[in-house]
């Protein structure tokens, strides 16, 4: 089926490039010795020590993404990310249709589309400097939006394709479905428990170390869908 093809190879590359474009921003964040005096000299603001911020919270993806150069690697990964999110969605919501004999725009699309946009909004002015307060809190609401309607989205699908299982029997992996549920579950568990704390001043490094981690599971959603579907002719 051509939506399962195009899924299981959406799913890689929604994936694979914001894991390595934050990634790459880290090194060079990290390492800017490599292209000091040359064109793409690292801002100072964007430099820092060796780390891993996935443990200590050391510093925050904003922080490594958002000065020269490495603007230069997120924001097109990330918009590239906006517009395969948009193509996963619709095909999902295509292959939703054709099981269950409709042709709707299920809540999942919506949402899932909606986030896809936030993203893209959210890298673009990411790193753009207005000294003006209701700009920093918009772009704070962007991001938090831009989650809540990912998981809402993926938890969605989830439970639609748990009411498919039988008819794609043949399919999938219904291991992996239920992988995906429980990733779904802890990641809008921890969102929930991590409101108070997210909410308050202080807590930096545990709200950095938050982020990369949450971002990473996220994203590994798309990495059990492609390992979900199996191949087909």
């Amino acid at each position: 089926m051509n939506e399962i093809t195009q899924i299981r190879k959406l799913s890689l590359w929604i994936f694979f490039i914001p894991l390595i474009a934050i990634n790459l921003c880290l090194f060079i964040s990290q390492n800017p010795e490599f292209l000091e005096n040359t064109f793409f000299t690292v801002d100072q603001i964007g430099r820092s020590g060796f780390s891993i911020p996935y443990l200590d919270g050391s510093l925050s993806i904003s922080r490594a993404s958002r000065t020269f150069p490495q603007y230069l690697i997120f924001k097109p990964a990330m918009i590239s990310t906006s517009v395969i999110l948009y193509l996963y969605w619709s095909n999902n919501n295509d292959l939703v249709n054709r099981y269950k004999f409709t042709n709707i725009n299920y809540k999942f699309k919506t949402f899932g589309i909606l986030s896809a946009i936030l993203l893209a909004v959210h890298s673009i002015f990411l790193g753009i400097k207005f000294d003006i307060q209701i700009y920093k809190l918009m772009r704070r609401v962007v991001l938090l939006f831009f989650i809540i309607f990912e998981i809402i989205a993926q938890g969605i699908l989830v439970y639609h394709f748990f009411k498919l299982k039988d008819k794609l029997s043949s399919l999938i992996n219904k291991k992996v479905l239920i992988l995906k549920a429980v990733l779904v579950f802890i990641l809008s568990t921890v969102a929930i428990l991590s409101v108070p704390i997210l909410i308050n001043k202080g807590n930096t490094h545990f709200k950095h170390a938050l982020e990369w981690n949450y971002f990473v599971g996220v994203i590994t959603f798309y990495l059990f869908t492609r390992l979900l579907w199996k191949r087909t002719t």
